[in-house]
């Protein structure tokens, strides 16, 4: 029994180790906190998603849906389940959460992603703020990096490569090896805004360039 109690309490001890703590606030301006783990399954599926994307663009939009899954995993286990689109759609309910909650928490997430080297197109950089008239607004942001070398692979040499090689100074027949694409350019140094407050809890974020953002773009949420 003893043995079997010992077993037990080191893999609560190792489960403990593989999840991810990450704090979240709410309640508007980080009134309340809560800490919730991640853990590292729920994690990996979420990295391999986004370890598909083959450009900047496709991994931000795959980032969007992302960040949806973590809101909605973070609703099962603290009070941001009843967080709705905007300030007006939550006003009293516990676990409500207004631009500055979300801007916090998109970054948190947005960096938990990054230490695990989930994003390989883009970095995280501070929260951004847009004041139209009286009204300010915060958003999490990111900024698109080179895109990464592609992983070396054996070229298939074909066979009369070798066979002219041997037979003659042909240094031009090299031509004729196959080179593997390279990613696509993309646009290093563009920054996104990333809103997560456009949307219900669980919804996929709101993506798009942080100058269009500052010029007040987004979906019309009061």
């Amino acid at each position: 029994m003893r043995l079997l109690l010992g077993i037990l309490t080191i893999m609560v001890a190792m489960s403990a180790q593989a999840a991810s703590p990450v704090t979240l606030c709410y309640n508007y301006g980080c009134a309340a906190r809560a800490q919730l783990r991640f853990a590292s399954d729920e994690l990996d599926a979420l990295d391999a998603r986004l370890r598909a994307a083959g450009s900047a663009a496709e991994e931000r939009e795959v980032l969007a849906g992302v960040l949806g899954s973590l809101y909605r995993i973070a609703g099962e286990r603290t009070p941001v389940s009843a967080d709705r689109a905007g300030n007006l759609g939550d006003q009293g309910e516990n676990g409500r959460m207004d631009c500055i909650d979300h801007s916090t928490n998109t970054t948190a997430l947005l960096e938990l992603l990054a230490t695990r080297g989930s994003l390989r197109y883009h970095k995280v950089l501070a929260p951004a703020r847009r004041t139209r008239f009286i009204l300010q607004h915060y958003s999490a942001v990111i900024e698109e990096i080179a895109p990464p070398a592609p992983l070396a692979a054996p070229a298939e040499v074909p066979d009369h490569v070798g066979l002219l090689l041997f037979l003659c100074d042909c240094p031009e027949v090299l031509a004729d090896i196959p080179r593997p694409p390279a990613p696509p350019p993309g646009n290093p140094g563009a920054q996104f805004a990333v809103d997560s407050w456009f949307v219900d809890n669980g919804e996929p974020a709101v993506v798009l360039p942080l100058a269009d953002w500052l010029n007040g773009d987004g979906p019309n949420v009061q």
